[in-house]
């Protein structure tokens, strides 16, 4: 058996065309195929604009800037996530608070959030950054609900979860990254996520100013909209009797950044997105064999059950003797990954005042957690592998105990 990683990237000769073409065309970055891959984006996942940028980092930061985050702000996150969900505000000066999550469902405890912000002071905090860890997508409607009664906003970190979607009230399914709960979505096409751009990111919103807000900022603050310039014209170097500004002229008017995606990397998103909704079938049909296989199993405490609208980037088990199993099945060669180490308890964090018993709920969750391999090319031969391994692993614990 070969080695089986935790997760991988798929490129096919289609990909590979559709990037070659690029690499022919006349534009490497600030091309069309920027464009293209956005609107094809935006379709997917059912919002109004989206914005490419280079990575899913670069992502958050633009929507947390875009929305006005300030130093002194405080803005509300889960413990349970990759650091840039919660380094994205405090590169704008903010505090993170972390908040607990569900043991059940490893998302941010709605009741917990809500019950902080109920007994804080009036405007207290900023936002909310939703994570939809291992691609179950948070009920936002919940949250929209929450955040609109106390001038609040949302940042849905979907980095997980393109394709996701959870049942609203009304039982209507809200896609992950359509804007209708959240005021911005953020994506990574990072390769062992859904969509592959090597390194990538998009953001999605159904509010004009804030998506005119982000490409500003994406690009250095600069804008080539002629009616949005604040020079006047001459000193833009029109003449005394013109009524246009020059058609090279361009007007920096918010400190930006280079967070641009080029072309060659939206070729390659642009293709992959075309066979998205497939690869995810085939991630749920593999969820559904592990659901099937760990629902009987004793050593399990927790894993990832079936959840309408779940996209799966990650498939977890909560297990004891995680450190034992994981160096087991590396031995037979089977590369799980751990997801995460508690945020807060990062030194980082710990210096700034956080530290363990904070959020109990996270920190169990971690001693015991395990994500197993979960990638569409999984094949029926090394799924059955996998479990297998599993199995003879706390079979020979019992064994020997």
């Amino acid at each position: 058996m070969e080695i089986i990683p935790y997760g991988k990237q798929n490129i096919t000769d289609d990909d590979i065309s559709e990037v070659v073409s690029c690499l022919k065309s006349d534009y490497l970055t600030q091309g069309p195929m920027v464009e293209k891959f956005e609107k094809s984006f935006s379709n997917y996942v059912d919002s109004k604009y989206a914005i490419a940028v280079s990575n899913g980092t670069a992502a958050l930061h633009l929507s947390v800037l875009a929305l006005g985050l300030q130093k002194g702000d405080k803005v509300i996150t889960t413990p349970l996530t990759f650091a840039a969900s919660a380094n994205c505000i405090k590169y704008c000066g903010a505090e993170a608070i972390f908040v607990d999550i569900d043991p059940d469902t490893f998302l941010l405890d709605y009741n917990k959030v809500k019950k902080l912000i109920e007994s804080s002071p009036k405007d207290a905090f900023k936002g909310i950054i939703t994570v939809n860890f291992a691609g179950r997508v948070n009920d936002k409607e919940r949250f929209k609900e929450l955040v609109d009664k106390h001038n609040m906003w949302i940042v849905e970190d979907a980095c997980h979860s393109p394709g996701g979607h959870f049942i609203d009230k009304s039982n209507n399914i809200q896609k992950s990254g359509n804007g209708r709960y959240s005021d911005t979505a953020i994506f990574s096409f990072h390769p062992v996520k859904h969509i592959a751009t090597g390194e990538g990111g998009m953001i999605t919103t159904n509010d004009y100013s804030l998506y005119e807000k982000i490409l500003k900022l994406r690009t250095h603050g600069i804008t080539k909209i002629k009616s949005n310039f604040l020079n006047d014209k001459t000193l833009a170097g029109s003449s005394l009797n013109e009524n246009e500004y020059p058609l090279w002229y361009m007007e920096m008017q918010h400190l930006g950044f280079n967070y641009r995606l080029c072309d060659i990397n939206s070729a390659l998103g642009f293709s992959q997105l075309k066979s998205a909704g497939t690869k995810l079938n085939k991630r749920i049909e593999i969820a559904k064999i592990y659901n099937d296989f760990f629902s009987s199993k004793d050593y399990i405490i927790n894993h990832s059950k079936y959840v309408a609208g779940h996209a799966y980037h990650l498939y977890v088990i909560t297990v004891s003797n995680r450190k034992e199993l994981y160096d087991f099945l590396r031995i037979n060669k089977i590369f799980t990954q751990i997801h995460y180490f508690p945020c807060h308890l990062m030194p980082y964090y710990r210096n700034l005042g956080w530290k363990e018993g904070d959020c109990p709920n996270a920190e169990e969750y971690y001693k015991n957690c395990i994500s197993i391999p979960m990638y569409p090319e999984l094949s029926e031969l090394q799924i059955n592998y996998i479990l297998l391994k599993i199995d003879q692993f706390y079979l020979n614990q019992n064994e020997n105990s």
